[in-house]
Protein backbone atom coordinates (compact mmCIF):
# COMPACT_ATOMS: atom_id res chain seq x y z
CA UNK A 1 0.00 0.00 0.00
CA UNK A 2 1.62 3.57 -0.42
CA UNK A 3 1.01 6.16 1.82
CA UNK A 4 0.79 9.88 0.67
CA UNK A 5 3.24 12.05 1.44
CA UNK A 6 2.23 14.71 3.20
CA UNK A 7 4.12 18.46 2.59
CA UNK A 8 3.93 20.78 5.44
CA UNK A 9 1.86 24.26 4.78
CA UNK A 10 3.16 27.04 6.34
CA UNK A 11 1.26 30.59 7.17
CA UNK A 12 2.71 34.19 6.88
CA UNK A 13 2.83 34.33 10.59
CA UNK A 14 4.97 31.42 10.70
CA UNK A 15 7.55 33.22 8.79
CA UNK A 16 8.24 35.17 11.57
CA UNK A 17 9.77 32.64 13.13
CA UNK A 18 12.34 31.47 10.70
CA UNK A 19 15.67 32.13 10.97
CA UNK A 20 18.02 35.31 9.65
CA UNK A 21 20.02 32.68 8.04
CA UNK A 22 21.00 34.51 4.60
CA UNK A 23 18.38 32.74 2.78
CA UNK A 24 15.14 33.93 1.25
CA UNK A 25 12.00 32.42 2.62
CA UNK A 26 8.77 32.61 0.59
CA UNK A 27 5.21 30.90 0.57
CA UNK A 28 2.80 30.42 -2.02
CA UNK A 29 -0.07 28.92 -1.10
CA UNK A 30 1.34 27.62 2.25
CA UNK A 31 4.24 25.70 0.50
CA UNK A 32 7.73 26.57 1.62
CA UNK A 33 9.99 27.83 -0.87
CA UNK A 34 14.14 28.63 0.13
CA UNK A 35 16.56 30.04 -1.37
CA UNK A 36 19.85 31.18 -0.25
CA UNK A 37 20.91 35.36 -0.95
CA UNK A 38 21.58 36.55 -4.14
CA UNK A 39 24.92 37.26 -5.54
CA UNK A 40 26.83 39.93 -6.82
CA UNK A 41 25.70 39.86 -10.59
CA UNK A 42 21.87 39.36 -9.61
CA UNK A 43 22.16 42.35 -6.89
CA UNK A 44 23.84 44.90 -9.46
CA UNK A 45 21.44 44.12 -12.16
CA UNK A 46 18.11 44.67 -9.25
CA UNK A 47 19.95 47.62 -8.53
CA UNK A 48 20.35 49.08 -12.09
CA UNK A 49 16.51 48.37 -12.44
CA UNK A 50 15.54 49.79 -8.82
CA UNK A 51 17.33 53.05 -9.55
CA UNK A 52 16.20 53.10 -13.07
CA UNK A 53 12.37 52.77 -12.50
CA UNK A 54 12.60 54.67 -9.23
CA UNK A 55 14.17 57.46 -11.33
CA UNK A 56 11.07 57.59 -13.79
CA UNK A 57 8.28 57.33 -10.93
CA UNK A 58 9.63 59.60 -8.44
CA UNK A 59 8.69 62.71 -10.00
CA UNK A 60 4.93 61.81 -10.94
CA UNK A 61 4.71 60.69 -7.05
CA UNK A 62 1.98 57.69 -8.06
CA UNK A 63 4.10 54.70 -7.67
CA UNK A 64 7.18 53.69 -5.29
CA UNK A 65 10.09 50.73 -6.11
CA UNK A 66 11.09 48.72 -3.25
CA UNK A 67 13.52 46.06 -4.21
CA UNK A 68 13.03 43.15 -2.69
CA UNK A 69 9.42 43.86 -1.73
CA UNK A 70 6.62 41.47 -1.13
CA UNK A 71 3.46 40.18 -2.77
CA UNK A 72 1.18 39.43 0.32
CA UNK A 73 -1.88 37.75 0.36
CA UNK A 74 -2.84 36.20 3.95
CA UNK A 75 -2.50 33.62 5.23
CA UNK A 76 -0.70 31.43 2.86
CA UNK A 77 1.07 33.34 0.34
CA UNK A 78 4.00 36.17 0.66
CA UNK A 79 6.45 36.33 -2.35
CA UNK A 80 9.59 38.30 -2.84
CA UNK A 81 10.55 39.48 -5.92
CA UNK A 82 13.34 40.87 -6.62
CA UNK A 83 12.13 44.45 -7.33
CA UNK A 84 8.21 45.79 -6.97
CA UNK A 85 6.62 48.63 -8.15
CA UNK A 86 3.71 49.26 -6.09
CA UNK A 87 0.92 52.68 -6.38
CA UNK A 88 2.43 55.21 -3.81
CA UNK A 89 1.09 54.10 -0.34
CA UNK A 90 -1.84 55.84 1.09
CA UNK A 91 -2.62 56.70 4.31
CA UNK A 92 -2.78 53.44 6.61
CA UNK A 93 -0.89 51.13 4.19
CA UNK A 94 2.57 49.73 5.49
CA UNK A 95 2.06 46.28 5.82
CA UNK A 96 2.63 44.10 2.61
CA UNK A 97 -1.17 42.66 3.09
CA UNK A 98 -2.55 46.58 3.07
CA UNK A 99 -1.64 45.93 -0.49
CA UNK A 100 -3.83 44.18 -3.49
CA UNK A 101 -2.55 46.40 -7.07
CA UNK A 102 0.98 46.13 -7.29
CA UNK A 103 1.98 47.56 -11.25
CA UNK A 104 5.67 45.42 -11.98
CA UNK A 105 7.54 42.32 -10.13
CA UNK A 106 11.10 41.80 -11.42
CA UNK A 107 12.90 38.37 -10.60
CA UNK A 108 16.59 38.30 -11.43
CA UNK A 109 16.75 34.71 -12.50
CA UNK A 110 19.68 32.51 -11.08
CA UNK A 111 20.69 28.70 -10.37
CA UNK A 112 18.97 28.86 -7.23
CA UNK A 113 15.66 29.78 -8.11
CA UNK A 114 15.56 29.85 -12.08
CA UNK A 115 12.61 26.75 -11.74
CA UNK A 116 10.67 28.77 -9.05
CA UNK A 117 10.80 31.66 -10.72
CA UNK A 118 10.03 31.26 -13.74
CA UNK A 119 7.45 27.89 -13.45
CA UNK A 120 5.83 29.31 -10.08
CA UNK A 121 6.35 32.31 -9.43
CA UNK A 122 5.73 34.02 -12.70
CA UNK A 123 2.32 32.62 -12.82
CA UNK A 124 1.44 33.41 -9.23
CA UNK A 125 2.21 36.95 -9.33
CA UNK A 126 -0.17 37.11 -12.73
CA UNK A 127 -2.67 35.19 -10.90
CA UNK A 128 -2.59 37.88 -7.74
CA UNK A 129 -3.19 40.75 -9.70
CA UNK A 130 0.60 42.11 -10.67
CA UNK A 131 -0.29 43.62 -13.68
CA UNK A 132 3.35 42.41 -15.21
CA UNK A 133 5.97 40.61 -14.44
CA UNK A 134 9.60 40.33 -15.92
CA UNK A 135 12.18 37.70 -15.50
CA UNK A 136 15.74 39.16 -16.13
CA UNK A 137 17.42 35.98 -17.62
CA UNK A 138 21.55 37.37 -17.28
CA UNK A 139 22.75 34.37 -19.01
CA UNK A 140 20.58 34.79 -21.93
CA UNK A 141 21.10 38.45 -21.44
CA UNK A 142 17.15 39.11 -21.80
CA UNK A 143 14.34 40.20 -19.94
CA UNK A 144 11.49 37.91 -20.56
CA UNK A 145 8.69 39.98 -20.25
CA UNK A 146 4.39 38.84 -18.75
CA UNK A 147 1.52 40.53 -18.62
CA UNK A 148 -2.01 39.09 -17.57
CA UNK A 149 -4.26 37.95 -20.28
CA UNK A 150 -1.19 37.80 -22.77
CA UNK A 151 1.68 35.39 -24.27
CA UNK A 152 4.31 34.72 -22.04
CA UNK A 153 7.56 35.37 -21.95
CA UNK A 154 7.89 38.01 -24.92
CA UNK A 155 12.20 38.29 -25.09
CA UNK A 156 13.66 41.54 -25.30
CA UNK A 157 17.19 42.11 -25.80
CA UNK A 158 18.28 45.13 -26.84
CA UNK A 159 15.52 47.47 -25.23
CA UNK A 160 12.66 47.66 -23.27
CA UNK A 161 9.84 50.00 -23.46
CA UNK A 162 7.10 50.14 -20.41
CA UNK A 163 4.31 52.07 -20.73
CA UNK A 164 1.81 51.34 -17.32
CA UNK A 165 -1.25 53.01 -17.62
CA UNK A 166 -0.96 55.27 -15.00
CA UNK A 167 2.24 56.93 -16.09
CA UNK A 168 2.05 60.16 -19.14
CA UNK A 169 5.28 58.79 -21.12
CA UNK A 170 6.84 55.79 -20.88
CA UNK A 171 10.54 54.58 -19.78
CA UNK A 172 13.33 53.10 -22.27
CA UNK A 173 15.73 50.80 -20.36
CA UNK A 174 18.65 50.35 -22.65
CA UNK A 175 19.05 46.53 -21.37
CA UNK A 176 22.88 46.30 -22.96
CA UNK A 177 24.18 49.29 -19.92
CA UNK A 178 21.57 47.75 -18.10
CA UNK A 179 23.52 43.75 -18.48
CA UNK A 180 26.91 45.47 -18.79
CA UNK A 181 29.59 44.01 -16.11
CA UNK A 182 26.84 41.07 -15.47
CA UNK A 183 28.19 38.68 -17.41
CA UNK A 184 28.27 34.92 -16.47
CA UNK A 185 32.02 34.04 -15.65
Amino acid sequence: MVMPLRVPTYTVDDLETFPSDGNRYELLDGVLLVTPSPGFTHQLVASRLTQLLGAYLTAAGKAIVLGPGAVELHPKTHLEPDVLVLPAPKGGQKHWSDFSHWWLAIEVLSRSSRMYDRNMKRDAYLALGVAEVWLVDLDAAEVLVSRAGEPVDLPHRARLTWSPAEMAAAIEIDLVGLFEGAESP
